[in-house]
């Protein structure tokens, strides 16, 4: 088994050599900057709460108290969050043209704070909400005041129809950032999967694009076997050494 330092050598040299190169990010990306993740073993959200009972558009429109009471405290804890070491590498990676953009399975706008410029969120974000009948948009914080306010369902102020948070519910049809990500990933010849348990449909497709996947979680998934390096060490860790090889590389 090749050591540590070897697979930082050999991902920088096929990061350098395999282009064009895209990141995938999932819950475990974000885990650093203290958003929890959802299927991680007992401390997974979704270990804990059937999120059909929860984040659904069905619960959404039925029961809205629920929906609201459970999902906006910790939506709102995301939107406290900063990007951690793995979120600025990436975006330096970008910089450098060694990565194209960032697909992300997450909704906490890390990356764009971080300083990617491209950033295809597949389960939406946490900037915007919009009406179910209108579909006019707003800000999400207008959201938020609404139901701070005792409004719930919060209220469309063009037509008086239900405001819903712009994320991808259970249920609910994939963004247009999930369709597009598809187009971009034609020719893609490296993949980081960083932080998924690629257990999540369709999403957890998209390294079916690639001709060659790179996978950095701590928990084994089901494309170890085909990837061409698998890393259990933290995302901050391996990118920041990632970093580091390549910038001992140019010197």
């Amino acid at each position: 088994m090749p050591s540590y330092a070897e697979k930082i050598t050999a991902l920088t040299q096929l990061l350098k050599s395999s282009q064009p190169a895209f990141a995938f990010t999932g819950a475990g990306m974000s885990t650093e900057s203290g958003i929890p993740d959802f299927r991680s073993p007992g401390s997974g959200l979704w270990t804990k709460v059937d999120p059909a009972s929860v984040s659904t558009l069905t619960v959404l429109k039925k029961d809205p108290q629920r929906f609201y009471q459970f999902n906006l405290p910790r939506w709102q804890s995301y939107r406290q969050a900063r990007p951690n070491t793995g979120h600025l590498a990436l975006a330096e990676l970008e910089r450098r043209g060694l990565l194209v953009g960032v697909i992300t399975q997450n909704i906490d706008g890390l990356h764009q704070a971080a300083g990617s410029r491209r950033v295809w969120e597949l389960h939406g974000n946490l900037r915007e909400c919009y009406c179910l009948s209108c579909r006019e948009k707003d800000e999400f914080a207008v959201l938020v005041e609404k139901v701070g306010a005792g409004e719930i369902p919060p209220r469309c102020r063009h037509c008086g129809s239900i405001l819903r948070p712009a994320v991808v519910l259970f249920e609910d049809r994939m963004s247009e950032d999930y369709f597009q990500a598809v187009q971009v990933l034609s020719g893609c010849q490296l993949l980081l999967v960083l932080g998924s348990s690629l257990t999540v449909y369709p999403a957890a497709a998209l390294p079916e694009k690639a001709r060659r996947v790179v996978i950095v979680n701590h928990d084994p998934t089901a494309w170890d076997e085909r990837a061409e390096l698998v890393f259990r060490e933290s995302i901050g860790q391996v990118l920041g050494d990632l970093l580091a090889e390549l910038d001992g590389q140019s010197g």
